[in-house]
């Protein structure tokens, strides 16, 4: 007797199950949702450092399947006193921030069978250097408020499009702690 194989689903690029069985699986043990993510940091010179990423925990256990690490270097351009080696600290929140929101947005649509044919994102975030400079004591430290305006080549709507951001756990940590203005423009 030969058993039909089941073909695998795919929408987004997202393996939809692979997904429904990792969401089976999570609900069935839910230790198995718990992660771990790490980074070492060294500095090189001035506002140069550099963050190594490789391993991580999940699923009960260290993932090693990464061969070498990711290296991410940061630093400052020449007009904040650094060499421009790489995106610096502020400008890899942005980067943070958009890549979570458009997997999120891609996976749950994906979960739900919405087809996304193309994102494309904008980010602006509002900075006053007088907080870090140690000259104001009421202006922040960090971003005052970050715009986000994304298009969607999409059918679904803009609500369910933001239902699906607000899954991203970088999106709830920065959004709980400055205001985020997220715009979604819909391309059909």
């Amino acid at each position: 007797m030969e058993t039909a194989v089941e073909k695998e689903m795919i929408c987004n690029g997202v393996s939809v199950t692979a997904l429904m069985e990792t969401i089976a699986a999570v609900k069935a043990d839910p230790t198995l949702a718990e992660f771990r993510f790490d980074a070492g940091n060294q500095w090189q010179s001035g506002g140069h450092n550099r963050t190594a990423v490789k391993e991580f925990y999940g699923c009960g256990q260290i993932d090693q399947t990464r061969t070498a690490p990711f290296e991410l270097d940061a630093d400052e351009p020449p007009i904040l006193l650094g060499e421009d080696k790489g995106p610096n600290p502020v400008e890899f929140i942005l980067h943070g921030l958009i890549a979570c929101m458009t997997t999120s947005m891609v996976y749950h649509a994906a979960a739900r069978g919405i087809t996304i044919d193309a994102v494309t994102s904008t980010l602006s975030g509002d900075l006053d250097l007088r907080g870090f400079l140690g000259l104001s004591e009421e202006v922040p430290k960090g971003y005052q408020k970050i715009r986000v305006s994304m298009t969607v080549s999409t059918e679904a709507d803009t609500s369910t499009l933001r239902e699906c951001i607000s899954f991203s756990p970088v999106y709830e940590m920065i959004s709980r702690s400055l205001p985020v203005e997220v715009d979604i423009e819909i391309r059909q």
